[in-house]
């Protein structure tokens, strides 16, 4: 995820897509968008943070579905949703008939929730 401070709590703090073939969709968005990527090594392969061409950091990843992130949801823009409580918010979640799709709290900091109507979304809580 980004390195720039993390918007206030309640916001879109990061957003990624997980894809079988990461490096495809990097020089995708690249052509289309003019999006560089910088490599983020992911312990033997490299996940893509990719940045505008006149930004001051990365706008959004482009990771393969593998390693820490094989159980991601594919080929979806997942938005990171700032929180101030992780723990609170998860538990939150559930008591409001959602349910947890991939935790991640001692990798990452973030878990990956799947609301009532079935959409997913990431909550993140900025370290």
């Amino acid at each position: 995820m980004s390195e720039s401070p993390p918007p206030p709590f309640g916001r879109i703090g990061w957003i990624d897509i997980t894809v079988p073939d990461a490096e495809s969709l990097r020089d995708f968005y690249s052509a289309l968008v003019g999006w560089r990527h910088e490599a983020v090594d992911m312990g033997g392969y490299d996940d893509y943070a990719m940045v505008p061409e006149h930004g001051d950091g990365p706008a959004a990843g482009i990771c393969f579905l593998k390693g820490v992130n094989d159980t991601m949801p594919s080929a979806v823009w997942l938005p990171y949703i700032t929180v101030p409580d992780l723990v609170q918010c998860m538990e939150t979640c559930l008591a409001l008939g959602g349910t947890i799709v991939a935790d991640r709290r001692d990798t990452g900091g973030y878990v990956v929730i799947r609301d009532p109507a079935g959409a997913v979304a990431a909550l993140w809580q900025p370290q």
